[in-house]
């Protein structure tokens, strides 16, 4: 079934919550994990799910992102009959603007759809952390017969309120709907993964976009809409791992889980061996590890240099830890250069980014420290 189906990927956020990591990249295009991009996981994701054909929605600092993307060859998707293509805003005869909002950024880009005429539009978002694959959503979608049907994750109830928030009731179908509320209902929200059959899908995106007084957002507008005519609504829950990476602080986090996570049931290694994440090979040098390096608890990618100390950091490719340079507890992206006696800990250090001599770089009270420069030389 999954070659009936089409997906969206939504990567054209701001993300501002994670400060001058997207000053110049778009979120989906910021590093994860010593050798991912954000943007590899629903990419990976659809790939292993037999989805042939993928449309990437970009808009904000979108060149590094859309250089990036490509034609889809790294994740398998430039076949004969598969491709992953770039939807950036464009000029039409009414003029030219940016995307209104989730759902106006689909409608845009209707022509497209047309184009590869799917029974079912799988919607995504480009900037969550997990592993998985689509076929048993889209199984339960068609079997039950829903005209939309929504991943759902069980978060904490503290969270609640940063997510849609739903009720599903006999057969997983949805009772009640909130976007992002005060007082939540429930705590299972919505993972901005969603099933739509086309045609249905099609008729509710026209309705909206003439709506002036419309934010043209899933959440806010489309599924409250369908809610409102009794469109058949079905949740499924998803058990495995997922993140939102929205913030420095999560983003720390979800690194962190590679190593922390590895025998509990949030285990990115297993998940790996499960549904391969594919990513870009920078054909960079073996890693080096110096005579007097410490090493403990650590991700060391290939390219990477370490001389000093890493202790339960995550270190990506073609950085260099110089001696008596210390690491800990730490995020250091690639090109990063840590000079002779820096000490970072509770940090992430971002792309190119020097940490110069016997500088001190330390997230306190709870706090990630966040680091970013482009004084580094690249290795």
């Amino acid at each position: 079934m999954a070659n009936k189906m089409v997906a969206m990927i939504l990567a054209g956020g701001k993300g501002t919550r994670l400060k001058a990591l997207t000053a110049k990249a778009a979120k989906p295009a910021v590093f994860y994990g010593g050798k991912y991009r954000i943007i590899d996981f629903p990419l990976s994701n659809c790939a292993n799910s037999g989805i042939r054909n993928v449309g990437v929605l970009t808009q904000y600092e979108s060149s590094e992102l859309n250089q990036y993307v490509g034609n889809g060859e790294k994740w398998g998707l430039n076949g004969v009959r598969s491709s992953a293509t770039v939807l950036s805003p464009k000029q039409t005869e009414e003029g030219s603007s940016w995307y209104r909002g989730t759902a106006d950024a689909i409608y845009e880009n209707l022509d497209w759809l047309e184009r590869m005429n799917p029974d079912y539009v799988l919607i995504l978002s480009g900037d969550h952390i997990y592993s998985c694959t689509y076929n048993e959503m889209l199984e339960k979608h068609v079997k039950s017969k829903a005209d939309c049907t929504i991943s759902v994750y069980p978060v904490a109830w503290e969270e609640a309120s940063r997510f849609g928030i739903l009720v599903a009731g006999k057969d997983d179908q949805i009772i009640n709907f909130q976007e992002k509320p005060k007082k939540p209902v429930s705590n299972l929200a919505s993972m901005g993964i969603y099933i739509f059959n086309y045609k249905i899908f099609v008729d509710y995106l026209k309705a909206d976009a003439k709506k002036e007084d419309s934010d043209h957002d899933f959440g806010k507008n489309i599924i409250p809409n369908m809610m409102a005519d009794h469109r058949k609504m079905v949740a499924y829950t998803y058990h495995g791992y997922w993140r939102d990476v929205g913030t420095v602080a999560s983003l720390h986090a979800a690194n962190m889980d590679l190593l922390d996570n590895r025998e509990k049931g949030t285990n990115l290694y297993s998940m790996f061996a499960g549904n391969q994440i594919l990513s870009e090979d920078p054909h960079s040098a073996p890693q080096y590890i110096g005579p007097k390096a410490t090493i403990e608890d650590s991700l060391i990618n290939q390219g990477a240099q370490v001389y000093g100390a890493a202790i339960h950091s995550v270190i990506s490719g073609d950085t260099r830890i110089e001696e008596g340079a210390r690491c800990v507890n730490t995020v250091v992206m690639p090109g990063a250069v840590l000079q002779k006696g820096a000490v970072v800990q509770n940090a992430i250090i971002g792309p190119n980014t020097l940490v110069a001599e016997n500088q001190i770089v330390n997230g306190e009270n709870g706090d990630i420290a966040l680091l970013v420069n482009q004084k580094a030389a690249r290795l």
